[in-house]
């Protein structure tokens, strides 16, 4: 069953609402500290999204979806990450540019949890009886 549009308006305000956090935590213009706020931030979002589809998963559970996620989103957008973390080293442009990678990154790898917990929940719902009798 594909998400509803229930669960769709959901994960969209969990999932913007997290991404908007995580831009905040990327205007420290310090690399690498915006791969760290998107991890904690990420981690949070799969415990939320877990919740829209009837589940409930553990911070170490979330954390490695999380990782797995980033992992997915870099692995689709190495330039985007790339440039994240080169672009702090300039002043003013850096602080600009990546926290807007970041929200994009996240919506990104957001959604990529979000089909993967509604996957994970329709794999454990049973089958429809529906024999003919």
């Amino acid at each position: 069953m594909p998400i509803t549009e229930k669960e769709k308006s959901k994960c969209r305000k969990i999932i913007h609402g997290h991404a908007a956090a995580a831009a905040a935590g990327n205007l420290v213009p310090i690399p690498a500290v915006g791969i760290a706020v998107d991890t904690v931030t990420m981690t949070t979002m799969a415990m939320a999204l877990a919740s829209v589809f009837g589940g409930s998963i553990t911070e170490a559970v979330a954390k490695n979806m999380a990782i797995n996620a980033i992992i997915a989103t870099m692995k689709k957008q190495p330039i985007r990450v790339i440039a994240k973390e080169i672009s702090k080293v300039v002043p003013v442009v850096g602080q600009l540019v990546a926290p807007s990678i970041s929200v994009a990154m996240l919506e990104s790898a957001g959604w990529i949890l979000a089909d993967e917990l509604a996957a994970e929940r329709d794999s454990k719902k049973p089958p429809l009886l529906n024999d003919g009798y």
